[in-house]
């Protein structure tokens, strides 16, 4: 039954962002002979002190923003840029009053961030209109495309990959929720913005839809100004938020039992097509308890999965996208749960610590 929903689901292919080949990217950027050496990053208490760039440098690492797109999105585009000895991405912001805070806030939030599954900053220009962000390059894509990209651009993701990127991102947000002072919310967890390097390893990115305050909350907006909120998207936004105009890192964590329940099945978190969630697809599925694990599990795993695993996994998924936010975990006890339920998985790396 399962596999018929899914079909009706996935029916329409491939329906996330669009992503460039970045092989053609790499080659045209490496050819460019204008290079700059990478900015070194510096500490001054707190906040990293980013590396300010002029206009004229950015169009020199990204060979003058020629053919080396790696990624757009709504309200901006990734290049990528050439240092003297490695890569990194550029991202410009589109320009509008609006998208200029969006830019602050964002900049402002990875200026205080340092941890390893968080994407880092290398530095910054804001001498146009239009912000630039300048990031580390994380070769690997994002982890959409490597669940549901084209047949080109996708590999399966092992069970136990699977396992140690989940882990890898609650730990990034358990460090936002936890260990940053003030708290950060990130406000758009989901699989593209999830970023994979060599080993595929999971780098955190796009905090445009972040907030930041002691309190971790922040107060409803009125009700004609939330269709204008960017925070969340589609499949994965707490409904909650929806409901109340609050966002607070419950919405964090129910994005990312989102995210674990995308990671188990395969199955992508939202169908522009048929504008059905996930959530809703396994509704009726786990509601009835005598159902096995297996018709759940993504069949590109075919038996290769740990079933202990799986079922302790999908548990703790489902609490995360409780109905009552204050019933959900904190992402210190999904941390310590996928620790506990998935040391088989993630035992071959150092995440355990």
């Amino acid at each position: 039954m399962f596999e018929k929903l899914r079909f009706l689901f996935c029916a329409s292919g491939f329906s996330g962002a669009c992503y460039k080949d970045r092989s053609d990217c790499i080659d045209r950027v490496r050819g460019n002979n204008r290079v700059a050496d990478e900015p070194e990053i510096e500490e001054n208490g707190k906040n990293l002190i980013a590396h300010r760039f002029g206009w004229t440098e950015v169009e020199s690492i990204t060979g003058g923003f020629n053919s080396a797109v790696i990624g757009e999105g709504g309200f901006s585009t990734v290049y990528l840029a050439r240092f003297s000895k490695r890569l990194g991405a550029v991202k410009l912001c589109r320009s509008s009053e609006r998208l200029q805070r969006l830019f602050r806030q964002e900049l402002d939030v990875l200026r205080t961030v340092k941890h390893p599954h968080i994407v880092r900053l290398l530095g910054f220009c804001d001498e146009r209109d239009e912000g630039v962000l300048v990031m580390e390059f994380v070769p690997n894509g994002n982890l959409h495309e490597k669940l549901h990209g084209t047949q080109s651009n996708r590999s399966i993701l092992s069970w136990s990959q699977r396992m140690v990127i989940a882990f890898q991102l609650a730990k990034a947000l358990e460090y936002l929720h936890e260990l940053c002072d003030p708290q950060i919310i990130h406000g758009d967890v989901k699989a593209s913005n999830i970023l994979l390097d060599g080993n595929l390893h999971a780098k955190l990115c796009d905090f445009g839809s972040s907030r930041v305050g002691f309190s971790a909350t922040v107060q409803p907006q009125p009700r004609s100004n939330r269709t204008n909120q960017i925070l969340g998207s589609p499949g994965y936004v707490d409904p909650h938020f929806l409901r109340s105009g609050m966002i607070t890192k419950k919405s964090d964590v129910y994005s990312f039992g989102v995210l674990l329940l995308e990671l188990i099945t395969g199955v992508e978190a939202f169908c522009t097509k048929t504008e059905m969630r996930l959530t809703v697809l396994l509704a009726s599925h786990l509601s009835n308890r005598e159902r096995g694990l297996g018709e759940l599990i993504d069949e590109k795993l075919g038996s290769n999965y740990d079933a202990t695993e799986g079922a302790d996994i999908m548990e703790l998924a489902m609490s995360c996208i409780g109905e009552n936010p204050s019933l959900r975990p904190s992402m210190t006890e999904v941390v310590r749960i996928i620790r506990e339920k998935a040391v088989a998985s993630i035992s071959s790396t150092d995440e355990r610590k």
